[in-house]
Order: C-alpha cells, then structure tokens, then sequence
C-alpha cells in the first residue's frame, strides 16, 4: 500500500509564490531591560508590510541588534496581513473612523488627484496599501503603535458596495446612490 506523500511536510512547495511585498520602518525605540548587573539594551522596531494592492500589515519586533528587531517585525507584519477594498483602486469607499486606547484615527475618501494627506504612521499604512487618495487626521494618542492599531481598525470595518449588496441580498445598482442624468442642453438664443 503506497503512502501519500502529499501531507504538508513540504508546505512551502505547495504553497504558490508570495506576491513581493514592500516595508517601511515606522518607529525604532532603543529599550532597556534593568538586570543584577546593570542594563541590558536591545531595540523595539515597528514595520509596516504591503503589496500596493489592497493588503497592509503590521508587525513589532525585539531583539538585540536593529536589523534583526527589523526582520522580526517584518516577518509579523507578512502573517498578519488584511486585505481592503479600494474604490477605483485608488481610495477607500466611504469614511470611517478607527480606535485604539487613546488612538483614535478618522479616514475619508478624496477625489483623484488628493493625494496621500496623512500624518506619520498612518501615511506609511496609506502607502504600502496602495491608496493614492485620502485625507486622515489622528485625534488623541500620538503613539504610533496606538495610531497604527487605530488606522487597521478603522480599514477593517470599511465595506465595499459589492460586500453590502451581497450581504443584503440585492444588486450593486440598488445600494449605490442615484446619480441624475445630465439635462440636455438648450440652446440660448
């Protein structure tokens, strides 16, 4: 009887090739741990992951040495990645407003040609996403670990019209608002 050889023992094989993701450093914190002999100094990196198209993590490393804080983070961010629906590719489809602790971020739609108009952490989120339109403003905590949190949560409550004509069980048409069509021109005399 033969054995199936197929049972994940060579996972990365099956797997299909990962799309080639971009990183931007965040923050970088020189952290000390106070022990019997002293001070022990390592380093905390915060890293932002995405693809630019419509997929962003995070991640937070520790270590010793800041390339290997940087690796650590990196390597989080890749597992915990979201995916977010872009309107047009380009913004996000409707405002919305994220929290964490004392973070709290509000994110709208722009009109093309915007461009990115966010501050520190949030940008980086912004960029590794692909969103080429927004305006964002942080409210409260000036931390970037609470307002990353906060801008992730936000992008995770964001619904595309698709996902809410599906959840309801209607047509795309019926969901998105009425747009009048254009008068036909008179002619002035």
């Amino acid at each position: 009887m033969a054995r199936d050889d197929n049972r994940g023992g060579n996972r990365r094989g099956n797997r299909d090739e990962t799309p080639e993701f971009q990183d931007r450093l965040v923050a970088i914190n020189r952290v000390s741990k106070t022990v019997k002999g002293g001070k022990r100094f390592g380093f905390a990196a915060l890293v932002v992951v995405g693809d630019q198209k419509g997929r962003v993590g995070f991640g937070k490393g520790k270590a010793k040495e800041v390339p290997e804080a940087i690796r650590k983070a990196t390597e989080q961010a890749k597992r915990q990645m979201i995916r977010v629906q872009l309107r047009e590719g380009r913004t996000l489809h409707h405002d919305m407003e994220g929290r964490h602790g004392a973070g709290k971020v509000v994110m709208r739609s722009a009109p093309e040609g915007t461009g990115i108009i966010a501050g520190g952490p949030m940008r980086a989120i912004f960029e590794m996403l692909g969103v080429k339109d927004v305006v964002s403003k942080s409210i409260g905590s000036q931390n970037p670990y609470n307002m990353i949190r906060a801008t992730m949560d936000g992008l995770r409550k964001e619904s595309s019209p698709r996902s809410v004509a599906q959840r309801r069980g209607k047509k795309v048409a019926d969901i998105l608002p009425k747009t009048d069509a254009p008068a036909p021109a008179t002619e002035e005399a």
